[in-house]
């Protein structure tokens, strides 16, 4: 079993890292297998996204696209599309944290409708990497 982290687009931070970043958040889900993409994108492309997935104009940080999420899934672990994670780097204070953030997300957690767990965990691994 493993996980493969896909980075795409401008390589800002190392692909290990990354993927070592990535690895960290789905962990706490119970997750150790399967497959992510992590796209570095310029500003016009993030707000294009932003706009058709969420209806909001303008450029933001971080953008996550989850299909399997943390529910069960049909074959071997490896198996299990978690998601694409889409970074623009200038508009992200801390690249790093955007990659956790995405990560979290692909696996259920959700800050817009939680009580404050998911940036409580986020906070808990980027804490944990200092």
């Amino acid at each position: 079993m493993s996980l493969d982290v896909e980075v795409l687009g401008a390589r800002v931070l190392p692909a290990d890292e990354v993927g070592r970043l990535v690895a960290l958040a789905v962990a706490r889900a119970g997750i150790a297998a399967g497959h992510v993409a992590v796209a570095f994108v310029g500003a016009e492309e993030i707000a294009a996204l932003n706009a058709e997935h969420r209806g909001k104009q303008g450029a933001t940080d971080v953008l996550s696209f989850p299909v399997d999420e943390a529910g069960p899934v049909a074959g071997p672990p490896e198996t299990r599309e978690l998601g694409d994670i889409v970074i623009c780097a200038e508009h992200t204070d801390d690249l790093r944290e955007a990659v956790v953030h995405g990560a979290l997300h692909l696996v259920g957690y959700d800050h817009e409708a939680d009580d404050g767990e998911m940036l409580a965990v986020q906070d808990e691994i980027m804490a944990a990497l200092r």
